[in-house]
């Protein structure tokens, strides 16, 4: 998976969000070193769309938004892709460590 979509859907898991707000969470989140420009961004949350990974949808009750803002929302599809995705990445990483400890013991 793309790190890109891989960040949008991890915004997305805990409630619907805009575009500007994924862009925020993101960016705070991995302290600046993801940064998702408008292009990526937008272009990246219609590629999820279009694999019916994400839906827009109506804003939170009380967020007193710009009417035109468009928020996101995981699909139930979104939210199994992400969870498989994270359990494939946390598998990665075992190995990555378990190989690093290997190569500690023999050094």
């Amino acid at each position: 998976m793309d790190p890109k979509a891989f960040h949008i859907l991890v915004s997305l898991a805990a409630a619907p969000m805009h575009g500007y707000g994924i862009r925020q969470e993101v960016e705070t989140r991995t302290e600046g070193e993801v940064r998702l420009w408008p292009a990526t961004l937008y272009g990246t949350l219609s590629e999820l769309a279009g694999a019916g990974l994400i839906e827009e949808t109506s804003s939170p009750a009380g967020a007193g938004d710009d009417p035109r803002r468009k928020y996101y929302a995981l699909t139930a599809a979104g939210r199994r892709v992400l969870s498989a995705e994270a359990s494939r990445l946390e598998r990665l990483a075992g190995l990555a460590r378990t190989h690093l400890s290997l190569g500690e013991a023999s050094t």
